[in-house]
């Protein structure tokens, strides 16, 4: 890889690129406009704050860590009940018990009702644990939420009421743009001073 490919003004340009590429679809398939996409999730979020509904957010690895940092700007700025369940102590029980693969299947099952909102976090869409949660939550009655990128076809795009796709194989940019639009969403909130 040459110098110039990993230049911050060319991954700049390359993660700008990759935003304005960004792919919402619904739960039937149909793509909508970046901004109806958005709009969408905030509607489903904001429903969440108005019934004191928990949003549940879930992620591997470096996606886990999003998760952790969207769950500070949701509790925080937009005053949503949100919360991760990657406590080590319960995730290694439930995966040692049931299967890595159901790890957060089993701990959403305890704790997911009807209207809650889970946000899936997957760069890939291909991790079991992940589309195993949100099967778990549909099935309690609540609504999911995917970001996920790679693959245009992979598993976990099909498995939101709105799913968030970006168009790169590059672990770093699309963590990255994962947390921003995240951070949007949370912005968004503080923003609007009546939602306060």
């Amino acid at each position: 890889m040459g110098s110039h490919e990993i230049s911050l003004d060319a991954r700049t340009l390359e993660f700008r690129t990759l935003l304005s590429r960004c792919e919402f679809t619904m739960a039937n398939g149909k793509s909508v406009d970046i901004e109806t996409g958005m709009q969408h999730a905030m509607e489903i979020l904001t429903a969440a704050r108005k019934r004191d509904s928990s949003v549940f957010l879930v992620g591997n690895g470096g996606s886990a860590g999003i998760a952790s940092h969207a769950t500070v700007d949701f509790v925080h700025v937009a005053k949503l009940r949100a919360h991760t369940v990657h406590d080590p102590s319960l995730l290694t029980c439930m995966s040692n018990d049931y299967g890595y693969e159901n790890g957060y299947a089993k701990i959403l099952g305890h704790l997911a009702r009807a209207h809650d909102v889970l946000i899936a976090i997957s760069s890939s869409g291909n991790s079991a644990n992940i589309r195993n949660a949100a099967a778990t939550v549909t099935q309690a009655g609540g609504t999911v939420i995917t970001l996920s990128g790679f693959k245009p076809q992979n598993p976990l795009r099909s498995l939101g009421e709105i799913n968030i796709w970006l168009d790169s194989h590059d672990y770093g940019l699309v963590e990255i743009g994962h947390q921003f639009i995240l951070h949007n969403l949370a912005d968004r909130f503080g923003r609007n001073k009546e939602s306060r």
